[in-house]
């Protein structure tokens, strides 16, 4: 489903995949950090095309839920995707794939500005 960031004016889309299945408290737990992060990942690659978060929570009946979370951003020149995130709690899980995700932007795209180019 397209989401309308509402700091970008724009319609940039966000795709949520087995959000619906959650309970409203933690759906707007994933659309709220969601939104943060896309910010975060919006300033180091300046042009996504679209951005995919998918939800799997694993024992679905008793105390615990398992969740596990597969984030893919899709820019014009390359696909990153992080799938090795899984933790007890879903903030937890959605901020490592959300780390995992900036980091490999960062190793890839080479965004970081603390070293200067060698002349």
């Amino acid at each position: 489903m397209p989401k309308e960031v509402p700091k970008f004016g724009a319609r940039e889309v966000i795709k949520f995949v087995g959000v619906s299945q959650l309970p409203a408290e933690e759906q707007a737990t994933v659309q709220t950090l969601t939104t943060e992060y896309y910010e975060k990942i919006k300033r180091k690659l300046h042009n996504i095309v679209n951005m995919t978060v998918h939800v799997k929570c694993y024992q679905k009946e008793g105390d615990r839920r398992k969740y596990s979370m597969h984030v893919k951003v899709a820019a014009p020149t390359q696909i990153f995707d992080s799938s090795n995130a899984d933790d007890w709690e879903l903030p937890r899980a959605l901020h490592k794939s959300f780390t995992d995700i900036l980091h490999q932007i960062q190793h890839k795209m080479h965004t970081d500005v603390t070293r200067p180019d060698r002349i």
